[in-house]
């Protein structure tokens, strides 16, 4: 249930983007699909039509496809238990239906990044296909981790992320924009460049306001169930008018609920914390403890990193771009980058509990899990899948979280 007319809007506007996308595509225009971590904003620049992988799999979850989906991969002698995330959309390419909104349309470029070895082979297997070409761009890692990162990245990445790491992902990205302009004719300008990342900054400095408005405000405005649509529709037009615009609006509607009082459980007892993917399957799950218990989730990682994550100025728009990327999956999933990170923004919040969301790629949930206790919060982990409902029973996490919240959290 949709309470703010932002995140109606945002789906709206979703809808209909998608269906102007399948006619260019239609029309002979190439199309890319590209993962979560690569920057966009570089297609953004050159008007080359994307669409995000994992963006693509929620769609299909949301939809309760994607157990069709990974049958077709098992067909194949593909795995349908790992890496479901990218490997859903992968699946499309199979599918000799009609899929969700009209399907996705066949790519000619696919771009990932070799951030595990389970992800490269599946745009390895999206390269194999006949008329597609993949693009990898590589993932490096840093031993030394800067304190309170999120101080630090919009104006001193460089000082965050280390010039090595920025010196690789720039040349990259430099590749990638020619490879792009030999592959489909367009143009690069640097002077568009400059637009799309000054829209991009201005849209993740509404979302901080928002993040840090949420966070302050007692009972919350509103849950995430409006929160993760109101800022992730937008998040995949970054670069845009429409995702600045939409970014206020957002802010905008919240601050008018916290003016008028208004609540998403005006019985609040209790401030939860969700950690991990947004669980497309079952987005209701948000809501189901608020009558209940008085139980709100006020946090989740997607209005948080686009507060302090996207964030960069500098005068080299390119360098700045990799400083949005280089390290986003240490941000998200890498202790300490990430713990610390969560125990800040669960202090920030002001939370009594965390549910954490581990899937069959941890990525440092046990250190992240350890850390949050440490620090006074206490956590219950649920394992499941984010788009494989085969891994989940809504009622048997509902009883589990619901005696946690019942014997820890409200005792």
């Amino acid at each position: 249930m949709k309470r703010l007319a932002t995140a109606t809007e945002a789906s709206r506007y979703q809808r209909e983007w998608f269906a102007g996308l399948r006619a260019r595509v239609a029309a002979g225009e190439p199309l890319a699909v590209v993962n979560a971590d690569v920057p966009h904003e570089i297609f953004r620049v050159m008007d080359i039509p994307y669409v995000v992988s994992q963006w693509w799999a929620s769609v299909v979850a949301a939809k309760q496809r994607s157990g069709h989906y990974l049958e077709l991969l098992r067909r194949r002698g593909l795995p349908d238990n790992s890496e479901q995330y990218n490997a859903l959309t992968l699946a499309s390419a199979l599918d000799p239906e009609e899929g969700p909104w009209g399907g996705l349309p066949k790519p000619a470029i696919v771009v990932g990044d070799a951030s595990g070895d389970v992800t490269r082979k599946i745009f390895d297997l999206w390269g194999g296909e006949p008329g597609v070409t993949f693009y990898p761009l590589e993932s490096a890692a840093e031993n030394e981790v800067p304190a309170d990162w999120w101080e630090l990245m919009p104006h001193r990445w460089e000082e965050a992320i280390g010039p090595a790491r920025l010196d690789l992902l720039t040349a990259e990205l430099e590749s990638l924009v020619r490879f792009l302009e030999t592959t489909t004719g367009r143009r690069f300008r640097e002077s568009r460049f400059r637009e799309v990342m000054a829209l991009a900054n201005e849209q993740e400095e509404w979302n901080r306001r928002t993040r840090d408005l949420i966070a302050r405000t007692r009972p919350a405005p509103i849950s995430v169930a409006d929160g993760i649509p109101g800022v992730m529709l937008p998040q995949w037009h970054r670069g845009t008018g429409w995702a600045r615009d939409a970014a206020r609006r957002f802010h905008d509607e919240v601050r008018e609920r916290v003016a008028a009082g208004h609540a998403a459980c005006p019985g609040e007892r209790a401030r939860l914390m969700w950690i991990g993917r947004g669980l497309w399957y079952d987005m209701g799950f948000y809501q189901r403890f608020q009558d209940e218990y008085g139980a709100v989730f006020v946090w989740s990682m997607y209005l948080a990193i686009a507060a302090d994550g996207y964030i960069r100025h500098g005068d080299d728009p390119m360098r700045a771009l990799a400083a949005r990327f280089a390290a986003f999956t240490d941000q998200l999933y890498t202790p300490p980058w990430s713990s610390e990170w969560y125990v800040k923004e669960a202090r920030l919040h002001g939370v009594d509990g965390v549910v954490h969301l581990v899937s069959d790629d941890p990525r440092g949930s046990y250190f992240t899990a350890r850390a949050l206790e440490s620090a006074g919060f206490p956590v219950v982990e649920i394992e499941a899948d984010n788009v494989d409902a085969r891994t989940y029973d809504g009622d048997r996490v509902a009883a589990r979280i619901g005696r946690w919240l019942e014997d820890v959290v409200l005792r």
